[in-house]
């Protein structure tokens, strides 16, 4: 697979390159900003691009939109931290393939980037529930009423697939470590759906979390 690196933190970037080149992926260039990675795309019509949002001279999201308006078949992966999360729609709509949290571990990266490989769209845990959680939002500004007539059934809703498995897990009384283990995650990504969980079901601690599952959940 030939990738091209668009990123503005040196660091970074060449130990992505070092990373991925140990794995046997094809690195075509590092760029440091949108609109050199927007010129090497077009001229070395990588198979994927690894795009930062926040870059100088035109940013991540106008460089994937620029790219795939001339190279619809390049795919376009999103490279950014939590705190850039409100960018993934903005990000879909631009042509995004996918959108990876940097706070991945090097395993986490390559097996999605495999996974990638064999067509299953790359999303770091938790951000697939954020996009459904928009459209979700959307559909009811929308005036859609189906939605939302069960309060407790709603609440659930609000978690992604992963997040349930979170929280199943947690209140069979595992540990973080035993969690990441069970699910082949880190403990980092662990805690972020916890904080994510708490923040959805309006919860403050764990112990609430605990609770609410095992009453609304059965378990």
């Amino acid at each position: 697979m030939r990738i091209l690196i668009a990123d503005d933190h040196p660091l970074f970037a060449e130990g992505l390159r070092n990373l991925l080149s140990a794995n046997d992926f094809e690195i075509v260039d590092i760029v440091k900003d949108g609109e050199r990675a927007v010129k090497i795309a077009l001229e070395e019509k990588p198979e994927v691009i690894l795009m930062d949002i926040k870059m100088p001279v035109i940013n991540g999201i106008e460089a994937t939109r620029r790219i795939k308006g001339q190279l619809p078949e390049v795919n376009i992966i999103i490279l950014t931290s939590f705190e850039e999360e409100d960018s993934l729609i903005k990000a879909i709509k631009a042509g995004a393939s996918g959108y990876l949290l940097k706070s991945l571990d090097g395993e986490e990266l390559i097996a999605g980037l495999k996974e990638f490989k064999r067509g299953k769209k790359p999303f770091s845990p938790g951000l697939e529930g954020l996009l459904l959680d928009e459209i979700r939002r959307l559909g009811n500004k929308n005036g859609d009423k189906g939605y939302g007539s069960d309060k407790g059934k709603d609440k659930e809703q609000t978690l992604s697939e992963r997040q349930m498995e979170v929280i199943k897990l947690l209140a069979e009384g595992l540990t973080y470590q035993e969690i990441g283990k069970r699910l082949f995650i880190s403990e980092r990504t662990i805690k972020y759906h916890i904080e994510q969980i708490k923040e959805r079901l309006g919860l403050k601690t764990q112990a609430q979390i605990i609770a609410y599952v095992r009453e609304n959940l059965k378990l």
